[in-house]
């Protein structure tokens, strides 16, 4: 075996062992001891490679927002249908990559609502890709809707910017679980619906209703 494919095959051991470790314990509670004793690696061998424990989270933050946003951008619905729809089948689209990827789903929740305080630049740098989609799904649904005349595209992202934080700070300090990001899931689509539609019903919805 050449000495590349070595050091990719032991890279790949030790982020595996990496992203089981985050995806239990997360980065606060996780161990360089019990990444090296599930792989039988020797703490050597994993400094090789990442120089810290740090290194080794921020290249398991990158790959899960990497791989994140590669099955959204081909996974995607692009079928003409309503506003609504449209979020729906986004927010489906996350919870089935996390689902048929579930070693992501605590690094992910752990990166977006309750970063490391000293790595959250970091993270941010590496989770930029993801953001950028996000703002582009979001300016494509808004760009053919009629808008008021005195609200930019511009300004409802960075609305909905303001509603994710606030979302993100109600979950800071409950368990990362399914049922907690399921909910978190469910509100960032409730927030976009209302900040896209309003509070009070609509009359042709009242119309039908009655």
């Amino acid at each position: 075996m050449k000495r590349e494919e070595k050091n990719q095959k032991m890279r790949r051991k030790i982020m595996d062992s990496a992203l089981a470790e985050f995806s239990s314990q997360g980065y606060g509670s996780s161990s360089i001891n019990t990444i090296c004793v599930a792989q039988n690696i020797s703490k050597g061998i994993v400094y090789h490679y990442f120089e810290t424990k740090d290194e080794l989270y921020l290249c398991c933050v990158e790959e899960c927002f990497q791989h994140l946003t590669a099955y959204i951008r081909n996974n995607i619905s692009t079928d003409e249908c309503s506003i609504e729809k449209h979020l729906q089948n986004y927010f489906s689209t996350r919870t089935r990559f996390f689902k048929e990827q579930p070693v992501y789903q605590r690094i992910f929740c752990e990166a977006v609502i309750a970063p490391p305080e000293h790595l959250k630049e970091e993270i941010q740098k590496r989770k930029q890709d993801f953001d950028t989609l996000n703002t582009q799904i979001l300016r494509q649904l808004l760009t053919p809707a009629s808008l008021r005349s005195d609200i930019s595209v511009e300004q409802i992202i960075e609305i909905f910017r303001q509603f994710q934080d606030f979302i993100n700070i109600r979950y800071q300090m409950t368990d990362l679980n399914d049922t907690a990001f399921e909910s978190h899931e469910e509100n960032c689509l409730r927030a976009l619906n209302v900040l896209l539609y309003g509070v009070i019903q609509r009359k042709d919805e009242y119309q039908n209703e009655n």
